[in-house]
């Protein structure tokens, strides 16, 4: 072997450990960062969502992108507050009515008097406390250990929450001039197709948002006429709960199930029944059809892909992969159109966007 061969295969082999330990940095960057990754993701997916009534503010009455900015975020901080008022302060009530009937239903339970009472009997959880009291206790006792845990991982939150909310302000206020450089840096020949490829993101992800709406609004309606003839009490308090949980996918239906089935053994056994099988079927609907149907028409996703998506998302990102696989495959469908192959692009969507005589990925 000359030398020539041996020093190219040298600097092959040295070009491989190279590209490999930048791997391994990249990933071991990730996995330290994570936290924060997460945070900026889910900033731009609101900020993308908001960006659109920002700019229509900014056009129609407010020229200042600032002042527009804050006007929206703080509409958006307005409805989150009415929306949790509606929640809470019914909720708060009930708890503390709860507080003050507390001892009586102790009394009851202890004696199998009353549902609560009735319940326990016919369950036989009565005869097990009453048999091992100490081991429950004991249960007791350690449940009050992770207390700061549990305050931890609340003002973690919080901080994440102020973190998301901050990114995406900066995010939406800072667009044009984002979008004015990276114009400027691809040059005449790509500024039209970038400028597309944004119109279709926002567009996607602002049509996510909009059908998984509406998808809860059909959740939260149908739940309250269940729970209203079933005669459970605080019907539309729980029906609001149901619903907000329900934004989240594939997941939310049961989560809503937890709280409203609770509910309605709390009332009656007859009432959890038939509010447990009412969450069973429905929530079969929701994940196969309504999700399918709805967001594949508010995305533009082949139902089949909406469904796919949003399990592998679910499997391999948990919560928050199954909250963003829907417009990440939208996103992706988007770039295939604009920069994948042509044999691999999909077909362009049928409707407004396709009419003859138009180009197939142009938008209003």
């Amino acid at each position: 072997m000359s030398n020539t061969d041996v020093r190219g295969t040298a600097r092959r082999t040295l070009v491989v450990i190279g590209l490999v330990l930048a791997t391994a940095l990249a990933l071991g960057f990730v996995y330290a960062t994570r936290r924060v990754l997460v945070w900026a993701v889910l900033a731009a997916f609101f900020a993308v969502a908001l960006k659109p009534l920002v700019e229509r503010l900014q056009r129609r009455l407010v020229r200042r992108r600032a002042l527009a900015t804050l006007l929206v975020f703080l509409a958006a901080f307005v409805l989150l507050a009415i929306l949790a008022a509606l929640i809470l302060v019914p909720l708060f009530g009930e708890l503390s009515r709860f507080a003050d009937r507390a001892p009586e239903l102790v009394r009851d339970a202890r004696a199998g008097r009353g549902p609560v009472g009735q319940l326990l009997e016919r369950t036989g959880a009565r005869r097990y406390a009453s048999e091992h009291s100490e081991q429950l206790r004991g249960f007791g006792g350690q449940l009050r250990q992770p207390a700061v845990g549990v305050l931890r991982g609340v003002v973690e939150s919080i901080a994440g929450l102020i973190t998301v909310v901050v990114l995406a302000y900066l995010m939406v206020l800072e667009a044009p001039r984002i979008t004015r450089g990276l114009l400027a840096a691809a040059g005449d020949g790509q500024g039209e197709r970038l400028r597309r490829v944004g119109r279709e993101v926002s567009r996607t992800v602002t049509g996510y948002l909009t059908g998984n709406l509406l998808i809860s609004v059909i959740c939260g309606a149908l739940t309250y006429a269940v729970l209203a003839l079933t005669g459970v009490p605080f019907a539309a308090v729980i029906a609001l709960l149901v619903a907000v949980a329900d934004l989240i996918p594939l997941v939310g239906a049961t989560l809503g199930a937890v709280i409203a089935a609770g509910a309605g053994f709390l009332h009656s056994p007859t009432a959890g029944v038939v509010v447990l099988v009412f969450f069973v079927v429905y929530q079969q609907v929701e994940n196969h059809l309504l999700q399918p149907l709805i967001l594949s028409r508010a995305v533009r996703l082949n139902p089949l892909t909406v469904l796919v998506s949003v399990l592998l998302a679910a499997e391999l990102a948990g919560l928050l992969g199954a909250l963003l696989a829907i417009p990440a495959a939208g996103i992706i469908q988007t770039l295939l159109r604009e920069y994948g192959p042509r044999r691999l692009r999909p077909a362009p969507p049928a409707g407004p966007a396709a009419r003859p005589g138009r180009p197939a990925g142009s938008t209003d």
